[in-house]
């Protein structure tokens, strides 16, 4: 399917292996300025994700052909920063950074009420630094977050030796399907479980819905698991504000039973209202729309 997304992101060892020599010796500005070339030779070198990420900034977003040529390289090079961000956070520079916290309340009602609750977020801004956020807040880790564990190998055997984990708790998704176990079994214990709306993988169930003006396809589980269960749903995202500030949003869903399609709906209006206030943080760098033919 040509909107399917293939489940790794980019990159090699040398390249991690470089970028945390800079952070560590150079500090993350020396960093940041590697990217300049970087996100220069994803331009002309990345074809698929640059003609992706230009259908979104032309076709979606309507900008010019010139503006639309401009902001790949920066969402390029914007993504770069959340990348070399979430390594410097991890390595132990987390005091390196601010942030502010729309919303929180909402997650700490949840957790304070031990009824359980999913928070559905989106690959827009630095989702992936969410664990360090949700540390501060969760100090009886009640947080699971459901991912695909999907990195490159070689890639996630590196990062695990030099960074360090948060204590934030973690569902991998099996092709077993014995991942739902574990998901209703934190739902049961008041526990709060966090997913990604925006992108699945091959045999998933799925669901369409309009976002950005045009149809496209979504991940079901979250919804339906979300509609089915009545329980309390929130919609959580990580933005990249400056170099060294990051804005936390969660707000609350209005959830009808079992309307998994009406939840996707209030789904990509959030994402949509997010993507109008960051429009460089859109990073799936793939076929969202299925354009290609």
């Amino acid at each position: 399917m040509a909107g399917e997304w293939e489940g790794k992101s980019k990159g090699t060892v040398l390249g991690y292996k470089i970028f945390i020599f800079f952070i560590r010796k150079l500090g993350v500005r020396a960093a940041y300025g590697l990217l300049y070339f970087v996100a220069l030779y994803y331009v002309f070198f990345a074809g698929k994700s640059t003609r992706s990420i230009f259908y979104y900034f032309r076709k979606r977003l309507k900008y010019s052909w010139t503006k639309s040529v401009l902001s790949i390289y920066k969402s390029y090079y914007v993504f770069g920063k959340t990348i070399i961000d979430k390594a410097a956070i991890s390595s132990g520079l987390q005091n390196r950074f601010t942030h502010e916290c729309d919303g929180v309340e909402n997650i700490i009602e949840l957790l304070d009420k031990k009824q359980g609750g999913i928070m559905i977020s989106a690959h827009v801004g630095n989702f992936e630094i969410a664990e360090f956020f949700f540390e501060e807040i969760d100090t009886r880790s009640q947080i699971s977050l459901v991912t695909t564990d999907a990195e490159h190998k070689n890639i996630k055997e590196y990062m695990e030796k030099v960074t360090m984990r948060s204590n934030v708790k973690f569902i991998l998704v099996k092709e077993d399907m014995s991942h739902i176990f574990e998901i209703n079994n934190a739902l049961s214990n008041g526990e709060l479980v966090c997913f990604t709306g925006d992108r699945y993988m091959k045999g998933q169930k799925l669901l369409t819905e309009s976002l950005m003006g045009k149809e496209a396809n979504f991940p079901a589980g979250p919804f339906l698991l979300a509609s089915r269960l009545n329980v309390p749903v929130l919609f959580v995202y990580v933005m990249k504000e400056t170099n060294k500030h990051y804005h936390l949003y969660a707000r609350q869903a209005e959830v009808k039973n079992r309307d998994a399609q009406g939840l996707l709906k209030k789904y990509t209006e959030s994402v949509e209202w997010m993507l109008k206030k960051y429009p460089l943080q859109w990073f799936n760098y793939f076929d969202f729309w299925e354009t290609d033919d």
